[in-house]
Formats: C-alpha cells, sequence, structure tokens
C-alpha cells in the first residue's frame, strides 16, 4: 500500500491499537501522524474467538456473526455503536481521513457509511491488507472502491 498512498495527505489517520493494524499503518508510512482508537479494534468474539466459523456452527448450525454477535463477546448493536462513533469523528475532520483497522470493522463502517445496517457487511468481502475509499457522488454517501489488492491493481 505504501507505493499507492505516497504523497498523499490525510486530514486524520486512524489505527485499531492492535499491533498488527499498527504495524501496517507503520509500513505504509503514516506512523509519525496516527491517532490510535480504541473504537477500531476488531469485533470481540468472546466465547468464539479462535474458532472457525465450520467449527462454530458444529454445535450452533444457525450461528450467524451479523445477526448473532458471539457469547460472551460483542453483540451487532455495539459493534454498530463504535462504527458510528469513528464515522461521527471522521466528519469532523478537514480533509480525507485513513483508517487502519480489521476486517469486520471495517465491513462494518462501510456498512453504516452507506446507512446500511451491520448485517450489510456480511455482503461486502474484505481481504487482509486491501485498499478500499468510500466517498461521495454528490451529496450522497457511496462505496467509491473496494477491497482492491495490490496484486491485482496493475
Amino acid at each position: 500500500m505504501a507505493p499507492l498512498l505516497r504523497g498523499l495527505r490525510f486530514g486524520l489517520v486512524l489505527s485499531s491499537p492492535m499491533r498488527r493494524a499498527l504495524d501496517t499503518c507503520e509500513l505504509a508510512g503514516f506512523g509519525s501522524v496516527v491517532s490510535v482508537s480504541d473504537d477500531l479494534h476488531e469485533w470481540d468474539y468472546g466465547e468464539y474467538e479462535g474458532l472457525t466459523t465450520p467449527q462454530i456452527r458444529s454445535s450452533a448450525p444457525e450461528w450467524n456473526l451479523w445477526r448473532d454477535g458471539c457469547p460472551g463477546g460483542e453483540p451487532p448493536d455495539e459493534v454498530e455503536a463504535r462504527a458510528d462513533r469513528v464515522l461521527a469523528g471522521i466528519s469532523e475532520t478537514d480533509g480525507d481521513a485513513l483508517v487502519f483497522a480489521h476486517g469486520h470493522i471495517l465491513r462494518v463502517i462501510a456498512s453504516r457509511w452507506v446507512e446500511q445496517p451491520v448485517a450489510f457487511g456480511a455482503r461486502i468481502a474484505l481481504s487482509a491488507g486491501s485498499l478500499s475509499v468510500l466517498g461521495y457522488e454528490r451529496e450522497t454517501r457511496v462505496i467509491r472502491r473496494w477491497n482492491l489488492v495490490p496484486g491485482e491493481l496493475g
């Protein structure tokens, strides 16, 4: 991502407090200007942390993260509230914002950006290390680019 972002200016650079997001931010060249936001941490999977979806569904066949959340972790409405706080902070920024975070929270942020519920995030796959751009078409919030992977950009 560093070559794609080089030379661009941002009014705000945010990162999850988790090491992998902060490392990505540093590698992209924004470590000196980043602000850490606890609201950008990944979805709290509670008792399901470290389990795959097939493992979870062996005991809870109808389980769906986007609808049910995780026992001992975060329900979708709490993740939605975090995403909404991130977006509110970004809206107060002069200029564009750059965010380094994790798949599920970023999918929720994109969903909320286009005024959709958390469950919409299930329909917008996101690869690790990808670049996405949220913006406007006139006054309407839109997803301008989604899930651009560096090796696929050429």
